[in-house]
């Protein structure tokens, strides 16, 4: 696993069925089902691994399930 940028994020996101980014109150979510998850606003950077990882964790995405995109 490897640092991400926010737009990397979004695409592999949707290939795992979420929707949007949509409007949220502090941040952008996008959405599978019921499941809303918050995604970090833009920023200058990627997304770090300690953040991708508490990310697929409350996506309740394996890390087999995304490096296999």
């Amino acid at each position: 696993m490897k640092p991400i940028s926010r737009r990397e994020l979004i695409r592999r996101l949707r290939k795992l069925g979420f929707r949007g980014p949509l409007a949220g109150k502090r941040h952008a979510v996008m959405i599978r089902g019921k499941h809303r998850l918050p995604i970090p606003n833009p920023h200058t950077g990627d997304i770090g691994v300690p953040l991708l990882k508490r990310i697929l964790r409350e996506a309740e995405i394996t890390e087999a399930e995304w490096e296999g995109l």
